[in-house]
């Protein structure tokens, strides 16, 4: 049986501590700034981008990698004799997954495996993650991808996004619901449903309450959550990730509470100050 290499993009937003323990591999998407492009956490980082966003006034836009990316990037690992697994951000959100599965098919025998996350930011990490650990166990690539596939619908992503700015003006969601929003003080609580975001819930109060809300929620399903790792994920808010780490710690018999900051496709999308919490259910 060949040895095999984890491939992941950029969006997963494990730490550079993480990937390298784990020997994962990272294909970056882009981000632009007009005719300035940058490569996501290769070339330009979170705080790097907001401050570009400060200064020219509008968000990035973002962009998967191309075929021929991937291509490039997987190529030395199949010279080596390696079989793939590639975990990816969800296709009903990028091409970033349908890019790589043309990289693959340009290698014989079934090499590669692709497995559809239909999540985003650490969801796709943990994934990833337990991907890691199938490996370890000396699983097979195609038994990795069917054991991943189980476990793509217990994954449960919710982030509290501090402002609808960012969401406004990348177009997910209307001048008004930005207006109202502005004016009540909502912060929404944003969940991924099916592959893509949807407004969870529409909370209204001090910015600590509402994460608390998201706490509590969290808290409720225990029972029911695989307590070998949970991550809490932030973009420039730190703060309240620790403090989601130690409430998450305090109440949960929790193995593992993982602490990473967002990248700049993901922050781009949700703006500064945001904050979830992301873990797998039991089957």
């Amino acid at each position: 049986m060949n040895s095999i290499k984890i491939f992941t993009d950029s969006t997963c937003d494990l730490s550079g501590k993480i990937l390298e323990k784990h020997d994962i591999s990272v294909v970056p998407l882009y981000v632009s700034f007009g005719n300035e492009v940058y490569k996501d956490g290769v070339d330009i980082n979170t705080k790097e981008l907001y401050n570009l966003v400060d200064k020219y006034g509008i968000l990035p836009k973002t962009s998967a990698p191309s075929p021929t990316d991937f291509y490039e990037a997987f190529k030395p690992y199949i010279d080596e004799g390696k079989d793939i697994v590639y975990i990816g951000l969800s296709s009903r959100i990028s091409s970033t997954l349908q890019n790589a599965k043309i990289a693959a098919s340009k290698f014989p025998n079934n090499r590669i495996e692709i497995v559809d996350s239909l999540n985003l930011s650490t969801g796709i990490g943990l994934l990833v993650l337990k991907a890691v650990d199938y490996a370890k166990e000396g699983l097979g690539i195609k038994q990795i991808g069917d054991k991943l596939r189980s476990k793509v619908p217990l994954v449960k992503t919710s982030f509290v996004i501090d402002t609808l700015d960012y969401l406004y003006k990348g177009g997910r969601c209307s001048a008004l619901q930005s207006f109202v929003g502005s004016m009540l003080k909502i912060k929404p609580i944003v969940k991924v449903v099916d592959g893509t975001m949807i407004l969870g819930q529409k909370a209204r109060g001090k910015r600590r309450k509402i994460i608390n809300k998201m706490l509590e929620n969290t808290i409720r399903e225990s029972e029911n959550i695989d307590l070998d790792r949970i991550v809490v994920t932030h973009s420039m808010g730190y703060e309240d990730a620790l403090y989601l780490r130690n409430e998450l710690e305090n109440n949960l018999n929790v193995k593992e509470v993982i602490i990473t900051d967002a990248g700049c496709v993901i922050s781009s999308h949700c703006g500064p100050n945001t904050v979830g919490i992301l873990y797998i259910n039991k089957e």
